[in-house]
């Protein structure tokens, strides 16, 4: 099906420069949006097009999550203001998302206050890349799609011909990940079945399956303290792991996480560029795949009306 070219892709200030590689993918131009600050800290977006009648999706993603939560609702707002067909709110990482339910009492379900904030500024479709858990999709009540990083980081492995793969679950509420790479590889997986006293921190890490000779790679939505790959990659290599990768979509990298992962016995760190990360350079190990041609596939395939799911068979 031919795509439609009268529509436009927007950009907030948390990764323009993602925002304009998916452009150059699509081959349109990122759409001119002014968007800053006024002189007391409030902010101010200006659309320097016309928008009427068009669909238009606009790029933005967390963290930090206060400030760029709020230009992505503004941003929404001004959009639907203008008259636009439809607005797809693209987070390529969706800032809250694990606080997706209540641990215990008196909590927020800040993942849900988020879905809700998106679709009363305007959106009408939301799209991201790994969700934390894939139920916050349901949070939505606007057509949503969560996309996969997985076949990128197949690709990457399968492109370093190793062999005597393991793939590694950091818990058991990513073995379904796990195991969507270990298919891709044709490789078996292990589960580390983990106990957290709180958030952040982990008590005990038991791992279940056999690793002895294996090169392992362990697969999760995101880096932020580093803590459980540093923990993971250890037991690994004590276990008999040969060496041992980390792979994740989402590099937050909290604090100096990224120089102690560095400086660990980690073999690569393989993150995408869902995040801009700061101050990235001179790390040998850190690798960073672009997720703009996903991107890019999936906003072409919502103009052409056409299969977004078929991108990952």
């Amino acid at each position: 099906m031919t795509m439609d070219n009268d529509f436009k892709v927007f950009a907030g200030n948390s990764n323009i420069e993602l925002a304009k590689k998916v452009c150059d993918y699509i081959g349109i131009k990122l759409g001119d949006i002014e968007v800053g600050r006024f002189e007391d800290g409030e902010i101010k977006v200006i659309i320097n097009e016309n928008v009427r009648g068009k669909n238009v999706y606009v790029i933005q993603s967390t963290p930090p999550p206060s400030d760029n939560y709020l230009e992505l609702f503004i941003i929404l707002d001004a959009l639907k203001r203008a008259s636009t067909e439809a607005i797809s709110a693209i987070t390529p990482y969706y800032g809250y998302g694990r606080q997706d339910r209540k641990t215990r009492g008196r909590e927020p379900i800040s993942a849900k206050l988020m879905a809700n904030l998106i679709v009363a500024s305007g959106a009408t479709r939301f799209i991201a890349i790994d969700l934390h858990a894939g139920q916050i999709q349901g949070f939505f009540d606007i057509p949503s799609d969560n996309l996969s990083a997985i076949p990128l980081f197949a690709d990457y492995f399968i492109n370093k011909n190793l062999s005597d793969i393991v793939v590694v679950s950091p818990d058991v509420g990513g073995v379904t990940r796990a195991n969507s790479l270990a298919s891709r590889l044709h490789a078996p997986i292990v589960i580390f079945a983990k106990r957290r006293e709180k958030p952040d921190e982990i008590a005990r890490m038991d791992l279940v399956g056999d690793v002895k000779g294996k090169n392992a790679i362990i697969i999760d939505d995101g880096i932020y303290t580093g803590g459980t790959l540093i923990n993971a990659t250890k037991i690994l290599l004590d276990k008999g792991a040969k060496k041992v990768y980390a792979a994740a979509t989402h590099g937050i990298f909290c604090n100096d996480s990224l120089k102690k992962l560095n400086d660990s016995p980690l073999e690569e760190i393989i993150v995408t560029d869902t995040l801009k990360i700061k101050n990235s350079e001179g790390y040998e190990k850190l690798k960073i795949i672009s997720v703009a041609p996903l991107i890019g596939e999936a906003i072409k395939r919502v103009q052409t009306h056409s299969s977004i799911s078929e991108l990952f068979k």
